[in-house]
């Protein structure tokens, strides 16, 4: 005699998320968009607009955003929009070259003292550590006291204020790349030194550079955005964004959009820079 075992009801497919499958972060993708606009706007800032950022036109000063000016004029009438698109240029340009500066003087401290003995290891580390122990506006102001202000002191101020921070780090990625099974069993194989440096411990030791300066070009920006206010960045009428906030924050009762928008991109640039940093670093860990 058979016996019949009750029906097992069938479990139903759990069904993955689509967005997780495909691994789309709307933030990183408008993040993207908005740096390449900003790009846009450095490089070639005529496909944007072909008005004049310096062009005055004192019996249209402080009129709102209209559909004649999209960003309003500022006190002395020069459209605010053309002012923040050609504004873009210097902004990121002192951003991108300081932060270049910073990477490439910390990146050969942190490998002197990383690869060096450890007297030499000792003294560089020392002075890296001095040095970051002051805030890096006043760092950079600092520099800038014994020079002058200017687009060029700017730029090595903020590369001297920022380069210790990435010293730091490629100094401890050289210590672990130096101390891995991989090398030391490479230095048995009789592997020249130099052979070593560059085949081995370079590309890992270096590897988290671009990923942690995607995020410090946003951070330089700002900086550079606050000496530009304090009057020791680009002098006026150049359009760059600190400089504009400078000559608008009198006027800001009045005609806030002078001083609010050009502040708004200055924010979101910079916003935008992290999400994508944060981005490239959670793919570089392994992360999603």
């Amino acid at each position: 005699m058979s016996i019949a075992l009750p029906a097992v009801p069938a479990v139903p497919a759990v069904e993955r998320p689509r967005g997780r499958s495909l691994r789309w972060a709307p933030g990183a993708v408008a993040a993207g968009v908005v740096l390449l606009l900003v790009a846009v706007a450095a490089v070639a800032p005529r496909l944007i607009t072909g008005a004049d950022p310096l062009a005055a036109d004192p019996f249209h000063a402080l009129e709102p955003p209209g559909g004649a000016h999209w960003f309003g004029t500022d006190q002395l009438g020069r459209d605010v929009f053309t002012r923040v698109v050609h504004g873009a240029r210097y902004s990121l340009s002192i951003g991108l070259v300081s932060t270049l500066l910073s990477v490439l003087a910390g990146g050969i401290a942190g490998l002197l003292a990383g690869l060096a003995p450890r007297a030499v290891d000792e003294v560089l580390s020392r002075a890296l550590d001095v040095l970051s122990a002051f805030p890096e506006v006043l760092l950079a102001l600092l520099f800038i006291a014994f020079t002058e202000p200017g687009t060029p002191s700017l730029v090595m101020a903020i590369a001297l204020a920022f380069a210790p921070r990435y010293g730091r780090i490629v100094r401890a990625q050289t210590l672990l790349v130096r101390r891995s099974g991989y090398v030391e069993q490479a230095v048995t194989f009789g592997l020249s030194r130099a052979r070593l440096v560059w085949r081995h411990v370079l590309p890992n030791a270096l590897g988290p550079l671009p990923v942690i300066a995607t995020i410090g070009l946003g951070t330089a920006i700002v900086n550079a955005s606050a000496l530009s206010f304090l009057g020791m960045g680009p002098q006026p009428p150049s359009p760059e964004w600190g400089a504009m906030l400078a000559e608008s924050r009198n006027y800001l009762r009045v005609a806030w959009w002078a001083a609010i928008l050009p502040g708004a991109t200055l924010t979101i640039t910079v916003i935008s820079l992290t999400a994508v940093g944060r981005r490239l670093q959670r793919r570089f860990e392994g992360r999603r």
